[in-house]
């Protein structure tokens, strides 16, 4: 019997300066995007960063806004969030983020729910 293979979505991590090139905004609208929960990052390794996959087409994932909403009604704080989002779970059957990726926003919305 072979090792699972790592449950943990492979992750570039993307500084502010990064995400500003990558979606072709000034730092201030990044700024807000973050304010307003269009995506989350950490500062679990020092200066914030934010996981390249909450990004699709140079713009933030549309459906992670409202999951970020539920995650933080649920309790969870930016970096149990981000956890949550990146390892797989067994009820949606791949790691939440590869299902919004995927548009099964409402299956991953109806998970994050029960975790409260």
């Amino acid at each position: 019997m072979t090792e699972p293979e790592n449950p943990v979505v492979p992750v570039s991590w993307l500084s502010l300066a990064e995400i500003v090139d990558l979606v072709g905004e000034p730092l201030g609208r990044v700024r807000r995007l973050l304010d307003e929960n269009h995506f989350i990052g950490s500062r679990r390794h020092g200066a914030l960063r934010v996981p390249d996959v909450f990004f699709l087409d140079g713009e933030p994932l549309s459906s992670l806004r409202g999951t970020i909403t539920v995650l933080h009604d649920a309790g969870f704080d930016d970096d149990e969030a981000i956890d949550w989002l990146l390892n797989a779970d067994d009820t949606i059957g791949v790691a939440p983020i590869d299902a919004l990726r995927a548009g099964r926003k409402s299956e991953v919305r109806r998970v994050a729910q029960t975790l409260a």
